[in-house]
């Protein structure tokens, strides 16, 4: 099946009866190859969607709510396409289950089968709603620099060291990042945390790149894996973490990160305030 196969960007019925065949995987291997990466991947990391919908029944029939948090870890060979997601979850509104745990095994177990690889699946119930944290990206703040913009799409070329660069490691961050959907071309928007050990980066031409991506079409996990070769390639930092948190959509947000081996994970629990 092609991109065109998929639900997005057409109108489909919601469902009301489960079915699992709804979610519409998509390989990674394409845009991959496109960056030039192949197995061994150069990076670790994962795909962090919350959903924010998840809704069953009980086995007397009275509804259950909950938030989501699916853990797709970045060597699976797919991604599910977010609107067959949604589509699956909605599915689920009126099947009876016994518990939690089986909703959560049987989410599970589909969308591992989709995606190709273990999919982890933790449940928040409504009584640990309040505990969820809204706080920004930890890091430095670019979005400051006093800059010229020409670029709207992935300029590569824009990014530098600093003459001279001095090894550093630091956490540096934007909320400046946009991209469009490749599908309906819908602005996905989001922030974006880059965290390295290497040559000090030039901050003004890496805010430029960033901005860069403003008129590009392509999915969030593409996007932040290009952004990982991209600084790679232009610094050859010893070590990098790329993070970014998108805004939801359709009860929805997919906030990826990839990173060099050995470097830490990191908050994948937080969402900012614009989430």
């Amino acid at each position: 099946m092609s991109l065109a196969d998929a639900p997005l960007g057409h109108d489909v019925p919601y469902p009301d009866q489960y079915d699992a065949s709804l979610l519409f995987p998509i390989e990674r291997a394409a845009n991959r190859a496109a960056l030039g990466v192949s197995a061994p991947l150069p990076f670790v990391g994962d795909d962090i969607w919350n959903a924010y919908e998840l809704s069953w029944l009980d086995a007397r029939g009275k509804p259950q709510v909950a938030i989501g948090r699916f853990t797709v870890p970045a060597d699976t060979p797919r991604i599910v396409e977010s609107k067959s997601f949604k589509l699956y979850l909605n599915s689920l509104n009126q099947t009876r289950l016994p518990d939690a745990a089986a909703y959560a095994e049987r989410v599970e177990r589909d969308v591992s089968a989709a995606a190709g690889g273990p999919v982890r699946l933790t449940l928040i119930p409504p009584d640990r709603f309040g505990q969820a944290r809204i706080s920004e990206l930890e890091g430095e703040l670019l979005d400051g620099q006093d800059i010229e913009i020409r670029h709207y799409t992935p300029a590569p070329e824009l990014l530098r060291c600093e003459t001279g660069a001095p090894i550093v490691e630091e956490t540096l961050r934007s909320d400046l990042l946009k991209s469009n959907c490749p599908v309906t071309n819908q602005p996905d928007w989001g922030s974006v945390q880059i965290r390295y050990r290497g040559p000090k980066l030039d901050r003004a031409a890496l805010l430029a790149y960033i901005v860069s991506f403003r008129q590009h079409a392509e999915f969030h996990e593409h996007c932040v894996e290009r952004i990982f070769m991209d600084v790679m390639a232009a610094c050859q930092p010893q070590a990098l973490s790329v993070y970014a948190r998108y805004t939801r959509r359709g009860g929805l947000d997919i906030n990826p990160w990839r990173a060099t081996p050995g470097m830490p994970a990191p908050d994948l629990t937080m969402r900012t305030a614009r989430q």
